[in-house]
């Protein structure tokens, strides 16, 4: 059960990519892109006369670890949280029918066919090809495209329609128009659909033109009409994908903010205005953030990760969920510490412009704030530099 879950861990694993996993991600990836490679050099008749054999080889030892990958996740799927309520087989038979794993097995079933009768079918080689659908599975962004055209299929249909109803308009009146000039190419609908496609889609391959005036003219614009046309998809998709990537950045914002527990007590309403101020930023070990003496511009909140703050003659160790610079911010002041990154960090900035709007509109986020900073100037566990003593005594608590 523990290899069965540090596979799982490897091949499926969560958000949280570790090094090992990404190592992986990153061979596999490769693997796809050196088969389709393959298939395509092993087209050429010079370099499958000379390297055939290592075609053979490089194609056996393709097979073995794409059909091992495909065994390996059809036996760790009983570790998917969705899939634990199930009985074992049946979770399986319903992760086996998910995109991916049909993916994954139109990848190596047509090679298995080939090993197992023993003939070299040549019209299945072009099915390795699909092995390029795995790397979907690799990439967000390929992930996101793919919902955008799910999310998106409607319009897209409509658009086809459209499209469709106008391929035939253009090529019925193109008929009617240069039918008796060119019979051949013109006299039927079927035949002048292959011009009206050709022209809708702007290719132009000019193996079948009008010579009429009249169809010339129809002809501009019908090309006009293509552009038009044509663009419409373009523009559903693009929007789609706008708005879904403001929506993954959304969510993964609204899950960085909520895991700070200075925000643990506002509300929805006041967590998602929150959100949209503040900005992410990933940081690497040794990294620094803010340097003693620079003008105050934003305050950090640490969301993973761990930083040092060297103050004066100590240091002070922060970690998920502290924050600093927010006293450089409240007594509008210099840095007057260095912080950076122990490990890799990712932080969520406020600037100052929105650290302040912030503290007039959300008097209880203003009052914890505040009184962790007085509490460290108290105590002097962060320096004050010209802060004068009585500003200290005074920092605004809670309800102030």
């Amino acid at each position: 059960m523990a290899m069965k879950q540090r596979l799982y861990d490897l091949l499926e694993g969560g958000n949280r990519a570790t090094a090992s996993q990404r190592a992986i991600d990153l061979w596999l990836g490769l693997l796809i892109v050196g088969n389709v490679l393959a298939v395509a050099l092993e087209s050429v008749a010079r370099f499958h006369d000379h390297y055939g054999g290592a075609f053979a080889a490089f194609e056996i030892f393709s097979l073995a670890v794409f059909s091992a990958e495909y065994v390996i996740r059809l036996w760790v799927c009983t570790e998917h949280p969705p899939l634990k309520r199930l009985a074992p087989g049946a979770a399986r038979r319903r992760y086996a029918l998910s995109p991916f794993m049909i993916i994954d097995l139109l990848a190596i079933l047509p090679s298995l066919i080939v090993s197992i009768i023993g003939v070299d079918l040549r019209f299945l080689r072009i099915f390795r090809l699909l092995r390029l659908l795995k790397l979907a599975r690799y990439s967000p962004t390929i992930i996101t495209l793919g919902r955008v055209l799910y999310g998106e299929r409607r319009a897209l249909f409509a658009v086809v329609i459209i499209m469709f109803g106008l391929l035939m308009l253009s090529a019925s009146i193109m008929t009617i128009i240069e039918g008796a000039a060119q019979p051949e190419d013109f006299g039927s609908i079927p035949a002048a659909m292959w011009w009206a496609l050709a022209t809708l889609s702007t290719v132009g391959y000019g193996d079948v033109v009008p010579i009429t005036a009249l169809g010339r003219m129809f002809g501009g614009v019908v090309t006009l009409l293509g552009v038009a046309m044509y663009a419409l998809p373009i523009a559903i998709i693009a929007a789609g994908f706008t708005n879904e990537s403001r929506r993954r950045d959304f969510v993964i914002t609204w899950g960085m903010v909520a895991r700070v527990p200075l925000f643990a007590k506002l509300d929805p309403v006041a967590l998602s205005k929150v959100g949209g101020l503040l900005r992410s930023k990933s940081v690497p070990s040794g990294y620094e953030i803010a340097h003693r003496g620079q003008p105050a511009d934003s305050m950090f909140f640490i969301v993973s990760g761990e930083v040092v703050v060297d103050i004066d003659d100590h240091r002070v160790t922060l970690e998920e969920g502290d924050f600093f610079g927010e006293i450089a911010l409240l007594h509008d002041t210099t840095r007057r510490a260095h912080a950076y990154a122990v490990t890799e960090c990712r932080l969520m900035q406020l600037m100052k412009s929105d650290f302040h709007g912030l503290m007039e509109t959300e008097p209880t986020l203003r009052a914890e704030i505040a009184e962790v900073a007085a509490e460290r100037l108290r105590q002097g566990e962060w320096s004050h530099g010209d802060i004068p003593d009585d500003e200290i005594k005074d920092q605004p608590l809670r309800g102030e």
